[in-house]
């Protein structure tokens, strides 16, 4: 397991096209940690889910109704949440915008080789 570049500008980040109105740049990682941009269009969903990384997410811009553990609140800007490992959790959109998703440990699932 590597690590990414110490600086990264935004412009040279691939974008990874998930499907359904949703996009993801991997910013930064090593294999303690990784820190990913998702984008949002409006009714997009998140499917509920878990995976054994525990994870933090910040709202940057939009609304999104977020459900952890069964319990559902609408998070906007400024606004964040955890979900321990395990767990599940998801969110639909409400309104366009961008997470910023911190896991630990790092995500091997989402490096490929153009990250």
């Amino acid at each position: 397991m590597t690590a990414s570049k110490k600086f990264s500008h935004r412009c040279d980040i691939v974008t990874e096209d998930l499907g359904g109105g949703i996009s993801r740049q991997i910013l930064a990682y090593e294999p303690s940690l990784l820190m990913a941009r998702i984008a949002f269009e409006s009714g997009s969903k998140g499917a509920l889910h878990s995976h054994p990384h525990a994870q933090i997410t910040h709202v940057l811009s939009g609304s999104f109704a977020v459900t952890v553990d069964g319990d559902e609140r609408i998070l906007g800007a400024g606004d964040s949440y955890y979900a321990v490992p395990g767990v599940m959790h998801g969110m639909e959109c409400l309104s366009a915008g961008e997470v910023i998703d911190s896991f630990s440990p790092v995500r091997e699932d989402f490096l490929s080789d153009e990250n």
